[in-house]
């Protein structure tokens, strides 16, 4: 015989949300007849002992008892064998005032407890924030901005990227305007106006140093040639004898 379980996910036990039980003995003969039987099993934690339905049941009493009692008491709902069961949970002041305090519903044997109107809120504004968030995050990712033409969707660069591509292409980048270069050139040259560009240092070029021959190990001897000019010195004319 196969025993009862009980599943809970972790770190949240304590919410009876996430909590599901079952006993795999009584599910092949689960009907109308038996599910209170079966939902009243001592391992199951959505069934308080205390209730009237514990009495009549050790006092082996009629089950319509139930109605001239007052308490806690738990009844069966709704049927859609054999799949489908709901018990709900109501405190009981008279034979007609009732208040109920929880439903439980029984699928396939295994019994979960419905959320109430809160909880059932309280998740379809998360899902719906969620949702929200993921849409405002993808269509974030679309939009652009330019100095010059300001924001902007850009849908082609991200379009087709789930379809099966031989290759993977870039998308391609628009040229500038003529009044994007005109601005661009504008402003380029304000700032070199107000900051201008110190001038690059002149190298000082130099003048190799002459050097005497004498540096350069060099020493020519010069012949000083002194030529004399000798002039021939013509001897007076003889004077001759007069004759008388």
């Amino acid at each position: 015989m196969m025993g009862a379980g009980r599943i809970g996910l972790p770190g949240i036990t304590d919410n009876p949300l996430s909590v599901s039980w079952h006993d795999s003995a009584w599910i092949p003969n689960l009907n109308t007849s038996n599910v209170m039987d079966y939902f009243s099993e001592r391992s199951n934690p959505f069934f308080d002992r205390t209730c009237n339905n514990e009495i009549v049941k050790m006092q082996r009493l009629n089950p319509d008892q139930l109605q001239n009692m007052t308490g806690l008491e738990y009844v069966l709902l709704h049927v859609q064998e054999p799949i489908l069961y709901v018990i709900r949970k109501q405190q009981r002041y008279s034979p007609q005032q009732v208040t109920s305090l929880a439903d439980y519903y029984i699928i396939a044997g295994t019994v979960y407890q419905a959320p109430d109107l809160a909880s059932v809120l309280n998740s379809r504004l998360l899902s719906a924030v969620h949702h929200l968030q993921s849409a405002f995050e993808t269509a974030s990712s679309f939009a652009r901005y330019h100095p010059s033409k300001g924001y902007s969707w850009d849908f082609k660069s991200q379009r087709g990227t789930d379809k099966a591509k031989p290759k993977e292409e870039k998308p391609r980048e628009e040229p500038s305007s003529l009044f994007q270069r005109q601005r661009v050139d504008m402003l380029l040259g304000e700032l070199i106006r107000k900051f201008p560009l110190p001038a690059p240092p002149q190298p000082k070029i130099q003048a190799p140093p002459v050097k005497t021959d004498v540096e350069n190990g060099q020493t020519e001897n010069k012949d000083i040639k002194t030529e004399i000019k000798q002039e021939k010195i013509k001897p007076p004319p003889e004077k001759k004898p007069r004759i008388n």
